[in-house]
Formats: C-alpha cells, structure tokens, sequence
C-alpha cells in the first residue's frame, strides 16, 4: 500500500519505461473503443428509427 500511494504521489515519473509505454498503449486503446462506442451508438439510433417507419 505504501509503495502505491508513494507512486501516485509521484505521479508518472515514478512509472518506469515500460509501464509509461502500457499506459499509452491502453489510453490509445480506451480512445479508440470509446469511438467504437459512438459509433456503435449512433448506429442503434439510425436503425431504431428507420425500423419504426
């Protein structure tokens, strides 16, 4: 617990190198399924209100 609070304390200088390259991977990858998710979306919307015609 220490260690990780002294982490968070530290913010992203206390990552080393390839924890600093996951967490870009990963926020790349949260944007990229959260785009997904919009389109997805918008999609359900489009088909929702051509099947109610």
């Amino acid at each position: 617990m220490a260690v990780e609070r002294r982490q968070r304390a530290d913010g992203p200088a206390a990552l080393s190198a390839d924890e600093r390259l996951e967490l870009v991977r990963l926020r790349r990858k949260v944007a990229e399924l959260e785009l997904e998710r919009e389109v997805l979306k918008r999609a359900a919307i489009f088909f929702a209100r051509e099947t109610g015609r």
